[in-house]
């Protein structure tokens, strides 16, 4: 595979240097920065090491004519990224090899950058919000917030970069907002908010709507490694509290989940949890929905953090934290859309990181529906 696929995805990123000291290319940097991220490395010397033992793979490609650059390079450079840009072109990209069908999924959720605390000036950790539609098990974007109650502003920024027309966008209670509702709705889509404490009135109207019907439904305990669990589903039309709350754009549907669990150690818990949807939906679809939404945790966040070691990589300077995330995920993407070996993420990057070829296949399964391939 050649490199002008990669060129065309960041074509519109501009090098953030003054051209008359730029010994290296900025898009062989990006590309050497991919490539290792896809490989399995956390940091600046990782990225520099990987482009050393590969150097004959990446001149063979013409790059890096002037010689591999230094990990202080690498940093500088990656640290002064626009990080806008990166994430346009990172959902371009996306947005071009994605085929979202009708009605799909999408689960917007914050995760932490632990790593990315700045030990210099005591900055908080970043957050990352991302747009992961569950049944394609892709990242579609992601958006930079301070902290986790920035999420209410950062999520109409991540979606008004993202196509979600004819999708279901899920949120927990902290983008249950007014503003976030009536964003989706303009944008052609339909959300499904989780419910809380934070919309009180609202809360309580749906609650009471809800008391007892989900106690009719059948409960089947199931036991699993000792653990007993159990959950059941209720959705009903929302008309009564249509003119209650005429600020919910679109309110079509309430429901609730109830969830039962019996650890090992026998203290027992039982939890509602309730819901508002500017769809119809009906129980199976609300009941898959849910479940689907809160599968963001196994296969996005924990793959991140203990498939790729996000929260290792202890970079925090400039745009570098958001950049590189970023990369993590462009990196999974590519992963899991090579399909010719049916083995884990971290065996892939094992395999990425000694075969310049698996290498080639993965960057060509990422990349499959740029021209230039």
């Amino acid at each position: 595979m050649g490199t002008g696929a990669f060129e065309q995805l960041f074509s519109e990123l501009e090098d953030p240097r003054q051209s008359a000291k730029v010994a290296h290319l900025f898009t062989d940097i990006l590309f050497l920065v991919v490539c290792a991220s896809i490989a399995g490395a956390k940091g600046w010397e990782d990225i520099e090491d990987f482009g050393d033992l590969h150097f004959d793979w990446f001149r063979e490609k013409g790059l890096f004519k002037n010689g591999l650059p230094v990990h202080d390079t690498i940093a500088r450079v990656i640290s002064r990224v626009d990080s806008e840009q990166f994430q346009r072109c990172f959902i371009g990209w996306m947005q071009s090899v994605a085929d979202l069908s009708d009605g799909q999924l999408i689960a917007i959720d914050g995760k932490r950058l632990c790593g990315s605390y700045n030990r210099e000036d005591r900055q908080s950790a970043i957050h990352m919000v991302n747009a992961f539609a569950a049944e394609n098990n892709v990242v579609l974007g992601q958006i930079k917030t301070q902290s986790k109650s920035n999420e209410i502003t950062a999520i109409p920024a991540l979606l008004n970069l993202l196509d979600i027309k004819g999708c279901l966008i899920s949120i927990d209670a902290m983008g249950c907002q007014t503003t976030i509702a009536e964003k989706i709705i303009e944008s052609g889509g339909d959300y499904l908010l989780a419910l809380k404490g934070n919309q009180k009135e609202l809360h309580d109207a749906v609650r009471n709507e809800l008391v007892g019907a989900i106690n009719q439904e059948v409960i089947c305990l199931e036991k699993h490694h000792g653990r007993g669990e159990a959950r059941a589903y209720h959705v009903m039309d929302a008309a009564s509290l249509v003119n209650r709350f005429p600020e919910w754009k679109g309110l079509k549907t309430i429901g609730v989940t109830l969830s039962y669990r019996q650890p090992k150690n026998g203290k027992e818990s039982l939890e509602y949890r309730y819901y508002i949807s500017s769809a119809a939906l009906t129980k199976a679809r609300f009941a898959n929905a849910v479940r689907s939404h809160w599968a963001v945790e196994n296969s996005l966040h924990w793959v991140l953090d203990v498939s790729m070691k996000e929260d290792d990589c202890q970079i925090y300077r400039g745009n570098a934290a958001e950049i590189l995330s970023g990369a993590r995920k462009l990196a999974l993407n590519m992963l899991r859309a090579e399909t010719t070996r049916k083995v884990s993420v971290p065996r892939k990057q094992k395999r990425a990181h000694g075969s310049t070829d698996y290498l080639e296949k993965v960057l060509a399964a990422g990349l499959v529906a740029l021209n230039d391939i």
